[in-house]
């Protein structure tokens, strides 16, 4: 992209991108979440209207964890206006169900598929990322490759990590359990869990935002660091990523009493 390009992407949605796209003069173009999941409908209607360049979405979703089908994704690949390309952020797939991801056609134009082995593979300190796409989209990166190349021993590491494939069921299962511990401790809080196909879960606190806001400060008051949405409706919730069965005790513990004090806090606001 140019700087005075259109790009689009959804309001709430991963907000690094937007920072990128701000920093090389490009204009964002926002569309709304609809029943917590991105729009990919509504994506493309805005940039067939602005004339997007790009079209960024993740699939599945930070920082709701919510997913699409692989067919619904491949039938907005398939409606991208000529000269739009989708920016699929794939960075947490190998959580996600089968029938997640579209079939790999890594020459198509239209669409680069950003992966990443800081998740499911475990090896976020050596920042391993990778995209998959047409060589001419490919052949971009050479002009940063210099300041943002892997070194010899992230390399490997990746190239080990892939010939795992034991290692990645095993922390794709952990992940599964612990995704269902957070739930069951937001059940027992009155907090709802939102479907995830992520290593964390979006808690719905049932309220709105700077309650949810308190709610985060106040676990973080009490040893346990959790995030939110920025952006409403979405900041009802707060988001707690999946971790060993001993901090999601501790997150156990403090929650009650950090929602009391949220509550609280709510209060004295208004």
């Amino acid at each position: 992209m140019e700087p005075g390009d259109a790009v689009v992407t959804s309001a709430g949605a991963y907000p690094t991108f937007n920072y990128h796209v701000a920093g090389f003069g490009g204009v964002l173009h926002r569309v709304p979440y609809r029943d917590d999941c991105e729009d990919p409908e509504a994506l493309i209607a805005k940039a067939r209207e602005v004339g997007a360049r790009l079209v960024y979405l993740a699939n599945p979703d930070n920082p709701m964890g919510s997913w699409h089908r692989a067919g619904r994704v491949q039938a907005m690949i398939e409606a991208l206006p000529v000269g739009t390309l989708l920016l699929l952020d794939e960075a947490y797939v190998d959580f996600a169900p089968a029938g997640t991801a579209p079939a790999l056609v890594a020459d198509d134009p239209r669409v680069i598929r950003m992966r990443t082995f800081s998740k499911a593979y475990g090896l976020a300190g050596m920042r391993v990322g990778y995209a998959i796409g047409a060589a001419p989209l490919i052949a971009a990166f050479d002009k940063v490759r210099n300041h943002f190349g892997m070194g010899r021993v992230a390399l490997a590491a990746a190239q080990a990590a892939l010939s795992d494939r034991a290692w990645l069921a095993h922390v794709v299962a952990e992940v599964a359990a612990a995704r269902d511990r957070i739930a069951a401790i937001g059940a027992e809080n009155g907090l709802a869990a939102l479907p995830s196909a992520a290593n964390f879960v979006a808690l719905d606190t049932g309220r709105e935002g700077p309650f949810a806001r308190a709610l985060v400060a106040g676990l973080g008051a009490r040893g346990v660091f959790v995030r939110m949405p920025g952006v409403a409706p979405l900041d009802r919730c707060i988001r707690v990523s999946a971790g060993p069965a001993a901090e999601l005790d501790l997150l156990a513990a403090v929650l009650p009493d950090a929602l009391v004090a949220a509550s609280q806090a709510a209060a004295v606001a208004q």
